[in-house]
């Protein structure tokens, strides 16, 4: 009970952390990467809510929401206009 407590705190700290690492660019790009954590952490808590085996249905939530997530992220990037230069200094 502990041990699968501590996998999902540790899960969730270092989606967390890594949904971070992502562009800074003027029309990011980054929702594909936002949708992998965000879903990531959603199923795993969702997973380890329900059914006796906690450990087990937090990875396997983790894998389907990080894909679910992964796929509504990239839709959602294919649908963003692409960046334009404007000003700024241009050699």
């Amino acid at each position: 009970m502990k041990y699968s407590k501590l996998i999902v705190t540790m899960t969730g700290i270092s989606l967390f952390l890594l949904t971070g690492c992502t562009g800074n660019e003027v029309v990011p790009n980054n929702a594909t990467q936002t949708g992998i954590a965000t879903g990531a952490l959603a199923g795993s808590v969702i997973g380890y809510n329900s059914g006796h085996h906690r450990g087990r249905n937090a990875a396997l939530g983790a894998l389907a929401g990080a894909a679910v997530g992964g796929l509504i992220g990239n839709a959602v990037d294919e649908n963003n206009p692409q960046p334009v230069e404007t000003g700024g200094w241009h050699e």
